[in-house]
């Protein structure tokens, strides 16, 4: 985890300088100006039965919290910053039927996601880019007497090209196309009598490409979305899998498509539909799907 506690260092230190130095330009800079939006939602639900109720019905509660933030500026003629940052949470507490007690809080959405674009802007038809992406989740919850937290974690850099096919103010869809390297970072248990840990770092590096989209349908109706794919030409344990029956599941073609759909009935209520497809051949040999449609209060920061 040293190595990992460095990366998330550097990081911060090259956003917060890069901030400072965006504060500190001259009136006559080319700066424009930070362009910021953070909003934080919370979902819940509930129902509960007293022990008298007879006819076999069982209480739940479920509550979710998200928080979508991003910032992006144009810091000189030739380069632009842009981060977005994704945090979701929640659990689910059941009711047993027969005897009305509750069961402790089960995990029912789990993510942290932070990017990080600089692209080089040279008004060309396709521009140069770098990259820095985080993400994991808040714990590991598959062994119930100990929590890993911050596993796996997986960083990404990557550099390329990228195309703007749009922008209008926080309007966006651009797409990006070069090689990345990642270092998935796991924790876990190896020995279930004292709950010891161990941590095991997997590198691969290969061809990624990322679509993103930012639009607004209506004034009261916004979409974002986004499409990972990503090509490992190496991978660092090819020879501890090789020989075995999934010895090339590294070589498959990971998809990673998100898609929000976020409808504002008033100032601080609103409707969210959530979609997630994940194909990733190691961790499973079919599609995985999600689906969350929550209304809840949101509030928008600035």
């Amino acid at each position: 985890m040293r190595r990992t506690g460095k990366y998330i260092l550097i990081l911060l230190l090259g956003v917060l300088s890069t901030a400072y130095a965006a504060d500190d330009k001259k009136p006559d800079s080319v700066v424009l100006g930070w362009q910021k939006s953070l909003a934080v939602d919370f979902t819940t639900t509930q129902t509960a039965y007293s022990d008298s109720w007879v006819g076999g019905e069982a209480g739940s509660v479920n509550w979710v919290s998200n928080l979508n933030g991003m910032a992006s500026n144009q810091l000189k003629p030739w380069f632009n910053y842009r981060a977005t940052l994704k945090l979701s949470f929640g659990q689910t507490l059941t009711q047993d039927a027969d005897t009305k007690k509750w069961s402790k809080p089960m995990k029912s959405t789990d993510l942290i996601d932070f990017e990080n674009v600089g692209l080089f802007t040279l008004d060309k038809y396709v521009d140069p880019y770098i990259a820095f992406r985080l993400e994991s989740q808040f714990y590991d919850a598959q062994n119930p007497h100990k929590k890993l937290y911050f596993s796996p974690l997986k960083l990404t850099e990557s550099g390329g090209i990228a195309r703007k096919f749009y922008t209008n103010g926080d309007q966006l869809v651009m797409t990006r196309l070069g090689f990345g390297i990642r270092q998935i970072i796991t924790s876990m248990i190896v020995d279930t009598a004292t709950l010891a840990t161990a941590h095991s770092t997997a590198t691969d590096g290969g061809i990624e490409s990322v679509t993103d989209a930012s639009l607004k349908l209506r004034s009261n109706l916004l979409y974002t979305g986004k499409l990972t794919l990503y090509k490992a030409l190496y991978y660092s344990k090819k020879n501890e899998v090789k020989g075995t029956p999934f010895a090339n599941d590294w070589k498959a073609i990971d998809v990673n498509w998100e898609n929000i759909v976020t409808a504002s009935i008033t100032k601080i209520i609103a409707v969210n539909l959530y979609t997630q497809f994940l194909y990733d051949k190691q961790v499973s040999h079919r599609g995985r799907i999600k689906e969350t449609v929550a209304i809840g209060f949101v509030y928008k920061m600035f």
